[in-house]
């Protein structure tokens, strides 16, 4: 992966090579082939992870116990494709792990097993997937040894994760510290947030809401500019950026990065 390097196959691929496994990569699951190689297993269950795209529904039925997914949310909150970034975005405090019964729905099937994860206030979108990873893999396994008893979920209480796009990347320095932090720490690793300097892109990777007096200057100024970081305000208070990245560059802490490129208090951002 990243520029000039070589595409690495998914840790599923490296396992199954390693240990020679049966192994299918399908473009699409709706092709009749794929369809009538899934048939022939005659599987027992299947598990769905991180997978992204609805299953024909017919798929569903094939195995004997149907088909389980696992979840990066507390189902029905953050239905869909973006729980872990939308979780961080929207300040909650807790996430979690759901084993769900998978149907024809968006993430809208029975639920067999929640587990609560804690979002840390420096968690990134990485950092608790890493998190939920581990959790959703030792719950997958409890599922299939115990087969609890399924509940339907309350679809009345339902949210939901839309895809995140690029453009949401952009820092809005109007916004409040606390929702820049937040922003900051969504995006990272993907797409990663970013504002724009001298007319390039600079992208922010880590940052945390700063402890500095009421300022009234412009959201996006910068108020200082050190080896502790880029103090800048936003709508209300202000952040401190501790690790940033300019165009073609390499992720730099704060001292790094003013060797090469100085700022200077006053400076504002997306100006």
């Amino acid at each position: 992966a990243g520029r000039g390097l070589k595409s690495q196959p998914s840790a599923v691929k490296q396992l199954a090579q390693a240990r020679q496994l049966s192994l299918a990569q399908p473009a699409t699951l709706r092709d009749t082939a794929v369809a009538a190689q899934l048939a022939a297993l005659h599987a027992d269950i299947m598990v769905v992870a991180a997978y992204g795209l609805l299953i024909p529904a017919a798929l569903l039925t094939l195995p004997r116990l149907g088909c389980l997914n696992i979840h990066a949310s507390l189902l029905p909150r953050w239905r869909g494709a973006a729980p872990i970034q939308r979780a961080i975005l929207a300040g909650d405090r807790d996430t979690g792990i759901t084993i769900m019964q998978m149907d024809a729905g968006l993430d809208t099937g029975d639920v067999l097993l929640r587990e609560v994860v804690p979002i840390a206030a420096d968690d990134t979108a990485q950092t608790l997937h890493d998190k939920l990873a581990a959790t959703g893999a030792r719950l997958i396994v409890r599922v299939l040894q115990d087969l609890p008893a399924a509940a339907a979920q309350d679809s009345a209480q339902a949210t939901y994760a839309a895809k995140i796009s690029k453009a949401e990347a952009r820092i809005d320095w109007g916004r409040p510290a606390t929702e820049v932090d937040r922003l900051i720490r969504a995006f990272n690793p993907v797409p990663g947030a970013y504002t724009v300097w001298n007319g390039q892109i600079l992208k922010i990777w880590r940052a945390q809401p700063a402890d500095c007096p009421a300022s009234t200057v412009a959201p996006g100024t910068v108020l200082e500019a050190g080896v502790g970081g880029i103090v800048v305000a936003t709508g209300a208070g202000a952040v401190r950026l501790l690790e940033l990245q300019r165009a073609g560059g390499k992720r730099l802490a704060p001292q790094a990065f003013l060797a090469g490129t100085p700022v200077d208090a006053g400076t504002r951002f997306d100006a």
